[in-house]
């Protein structure tokens, strides 16, 4: 086996060194657990969209290579998505397969795709499980931020609205955007991916199935120590995932959701649950205060590993099975752009052409006694006392004699509004 070699120090030339004993096993146990062949490269489907390879966007010292795709029409200081493929992959075929480009061309996003190489790591993964590129202010992470920061000065771009998304080890390294450039990034999307720091005290294939269990206070810590200085909002986070990913497995779904909502100050109870898109794709969201999806759980009912397409021209339509681990299910793109208040489609954007994050709907107001609220389904009772429904505030003793306002927004979360609604 090929093994990639040791970068030193930030901006260091590569150079051979002696390797641990133990790394070509967990390289080759690696390539097994991702599916990938190292013999036998998986085959690209047929370009059909331009990117433009930009050079001298930062000292890289992740070595990493940076492509663009801009939309023929591009609005003044537009919204930026941070794209990184899985292993085996390139940032070619999953500008091809994803159907992010089709997305760009509709929402009026810059498109940024970052691409590794076998000279960072045999399977062309990045490297998510190295402390030498997991961290902030070196390595791969800090090639990608160097890259928003060149989209930005560029491009025009908007530092208020940049998105990171990305498969298997692209996804572990969306993890590690959020959680060491939190100042950065406003949402990301990890599709098949792993809770932040896993790697920590666990080996990667470990951590990748059948997965490591840590408490929500546990994991939040990792991120919290990512960037210790940070006091800012944290970035809102949707999780994708096959429910019979033997790769990465679901459990991950899991510790990556108990992670995120634990930052947020959310209970790990989903606010609501629907099904979504042509397949009854599992959707959990998670409401902050303020009505916004803060993070955001989509369980993909049949299928393993890989990213969720549903090929065609329909409006909720995007992506090519023309590659391996891109799986025909659900157009998990377009659900990832209306989650990141990109999508200028979406039927329940009260404003399509100025998009709000997490797409909260227009307000509604409801006056009546607590016991009309029950009844209507707005509130919950228990112990002779009164729930709002969404944000369990306690709306005092059921019964028909205590009246209140509740605001509903977004649909199926509820507020006391008694001093003012909407």
């Amino acid at each position: 086996m090929s093994l990639p070699p040791l970068r030193g120090a930030p901006g260091a030339r590569p150079r051979t060194r002696p390797l641990p004993r133990f790394l070509p096993r967990l390289l080759a146990v690696l390539a097994v657990v991702l599916g990938t062949a190292l013999a036998a490269p998986a085959p690209e489907a047929r370009a059909a969209v331009t990117l433009t390879k930009v050079s001298g966007f930062g000292s890289n010292p992740g070595a990493l290579t940076m492509y663009v795709y801009r939309p023929a029409t591009l609005p003044a200081h537009p919204a930026v998505v941070v794209a990184l493929h899985g292993c085996t992959q390139n940032a070619q075929l999953y500008a091809d397969n994803s159907g992010l480009p089709r997305l760009a061309d509709e929402d009026g996003f810059l498109l940024v795709l970052a691409e590794t190489g076998t000279a960072n790591n045999v399977n062309k993964c990045f490297n998510w499980f190295q402390s030498g590129d997991n961290r902030r202010g070196q390595g791969e992470a800090l090639s990608v931020r160097q890259m928003v920061s060149h989209a930005v000065t560029a491009y025009g771009a908007d530092p208020g609205r940049v998105h990171v998304t990305g498969l298997s080890a692209g996804g572990a390294m969306t993890a590690v955007m959020l959680a060491t450039y939190p100042d950065v990034f406003s949402a990301g999307a990890v599709v098949a991916g792993l809770p932040y720091d896993c790697t920590k005290d666990n080996s990667p294939y470990l951590c990748m199935n059948p997965g490591v269990d840590r408490s929500p206070a546990e994991w939040t810590q990792r991120v919290r120590d990512a960037h210790p200085s940070y006091t800012g909002p944290w970035p809102r986070a949707a999780i994708w995932y096959g429910d019979q990913d033997t790769t990465v497995v679901p459990r991950n779904a899991t510790e990556l959701r108990d992670q995120w909502t634990a930052l947020h100050g959310l209970s790990q109870t989903p606010t609501r649950t629907t099904a979504i898109g042509p397949d009854g794709t599992r959707q959990e969201q998670y409401l902050a205060a303020d009505g916004t999806v803060a993070v955001e759980v989509a369980r993909v009912p049949g299928i393993g590993h890989g990213t969720p397409v549903d090929p065609g021209t329909g409006a909720e339509q995007c992506g090519s099975t023309g590659a391996p681990y891109f799986l025909d299910s659900i157009c998990s793109s377009r659900w990832i752009a209306r989650f990141f208040g990109l999508d200028t489609t979406d039927p329940g954007d009260p404003d399509p052409g100025d998009p709000d994050p997490g797409d909260p709907d227009p307000a509604a107001c409801w006056t009546a006694s607590n016991y009309a609220h029950v009844q209507a389904g707005r509130a919950t009772t228990s112990g002779g006392y009164t729930y709002a429904v969404g944000s369990g505030q306690n709306m005092g003793l059921y019964n028909t004699f205590v009246t209140h306002t509740l605001k509903e927004s977004p649909t199926g979360y509820f507020t006391l509004a008694d001093t003012g609604c909407p």
